[in-house]
């Protein structure tokens, strides 16, 4: 029980930080959000630090799942157009689309973790079913320094999604097309 709601938390405090920002990130807020009797949220995370790791450790699991259920979703990826097919999938949809708050949130805990080598360690990428088809993908196209190059990859297209929740409007893919190209040679 003390798990479930627990994670019941986590999830209520995603919704207040994508909603109301860093700053709205409270236990009231996050009692209300959770629809539990004032008090709920600071018995099972005393301080504001141990809400906001919880929520990041919440976030990190949600988004290594959904990047193990896109991946299994996708076949092999053997042409550049079907990676590009891939990256739109994930950036139109489950980043700025169905997943917009949840990436919202993410970039918040983000710009916090500068300042919290905590939230920082549980952030720093890690290894997962797109990082490794994109790895994949570009060893055997026979690029060269592929560890770098995936990174430089997806930091680019990280940036295309910031762009796009921050601007409006969705990911151009021109805009891969051209990543993936630059990414090739």
């Amino acid at each position: 029980m003390a798990s479930d709601r627990r994670t019941l938390l986590a999830d209520a405090a995603l919704d207040v930080l994508a909603d109301e920002g860093m700053r709205g990130l409270t236990h009231r807020a996050v009692d209300r959000k959770a629809a539990l009797p004032p008090g709920t949220t600071s018995a099972y995370f005393r301080t504001r630090a141990a809400l906001l790791t919880a929520l990041v450790n919440r976030l990190v699991h949600l988004d290594q799942q959904e990047l193990r259920t896109t991946a299994a979703s996708l076949p092999p990826l053997r042409t550049a157009e079907e990676l590009v097919d891939g990256m739109t999938l994930l950036t139109r949809q489950r980043l700025t689309g169905e997943g917009r708050r949840r990436s919202l949130a993410r970039y918040a805990c983000t710009v916090e973790s500068v300042r919290d080598p905590e939230l920082r360690e549980i952030l720093i990428p890690r290894e997962n079913a797109g990082r490794e088809a994109v790895r994949l993908f570009l060893t055997a196209h026979g690029a060269t320094d592929v560890e770098n190059r995936t990174h430089t990859l997806l930091t680019c297209i990280d940036g295309l999604v910031f762009d796009s929740l921050v601007n409006g409007g969705a990911v151009r893919r021109e805009a891969l097309e051209g990543l993936v190209a630059a990414a090739l040679r």
